[in-house]
């Protein structure tokens, strides 16, 4: 999983006893080595079903945007700024290195309390990656921070894949990691929120829909489908009513 240049399991094992920030901090510089990274195929096939959908937006925000894997897919789908949001300063450092571009900027906060200043500024939001680091109860915080910063009519884009079934070894794995890091949450602090099968599309979109937004999907034909017919991941497409 991890290549000669990532991370050693002692330096994860340090990471997993941080709190999330802090471990992200400490992962930072080797980040871009590991799988957590989202892979440029998944980038491309959002990219280009954004691109066939809408176009091109105006400015582009990236939330968690880590060491920037999505900032080059939002400079080419938008016309104009593009920010990244991340909390930790290590990974958005990372992300400044890489791109050193007077039309991109980075800002440290928390997703759950978006600063002002991002406020009806953006025209196409996007998150890779991060949702298993907030909690459900989180979720109608994150989203109504993400609707207070599009614009009227923009829209915030996600991929989500399809349901695991349990007779599958991948959801007996990720329902181990979950169940493991609830023990580890249970008996030390500061806790690290990394949750895999908390994310289900039925209680997102309705999350979403009480955050003032409406959704639609389009499926991801990159990846394919299962043997029943429906796409293995989707893009879930949250529109900011408009005016």
């Amino acid at each position: 999983m991890f290549t000669s240049q990532g991370p050693s399991v002692r330096e994860l094992a340090v990471q997993a006893l941080s709190s999330v920030e802090r471990g992200y901090d400490l992962l930072a510089p080797k980040f871009d080595h590991t799988p957590f990274r989202t892979p440029d195929r998944m980038l491309d096939a959002v990219e280009e079903t954004l691109a066939a959908r809408e176009g091109s937006f105006g400015s582009g925000l990236d939330l968690c945007c880590g060491t920037g894997a999505a900032i080059g897919m939002l400079r080419r789908l938008c016309r104009e700024r593009v920010t990244g949001v991340d909390l930790s300063a290590g990974m958005l450092a990372g992300a400044a290195r890489a791109y050193p571009d007077e039309r991109v900027d980075f800002v440290r906060a928390d997703a759950l309390a978006l600063p002002p200043v991002l406020g009806d500024a953006y025209d196409l939001a996007v998150s890779f990656g991060a949702f298993g680091h907030f909690l459900p109860a989180d979720r109608p915080a994150l989203f109504a921070g993400v609707h207070a910063a599009l614009r009227p009519g923009g829209l915030f884009a996600f991929p989500i894949g399809a349901p695991i079934p349990p007779r599958h070894p991948a959801w007996w794995a990720l329902a181990g990691f979950d169940a493991a890091m609830r023990v580890r949450n249970a008996l030390w602090r500061p806790p690290f929120v990394m949750y895999y099968r908390t994310f289900p599309l039925g209680a997102v979109r309705a999350d979403l829909e009480a955050a003032g937004f409406t959704v639609e999907t389009a499926p991801l034909e990159h990846f394919g489908r299962l043997p029943s017919g429906a796409p293995r991941w989707r893009l879930v497409l949250a529109r900011k009513a408009a005016p």
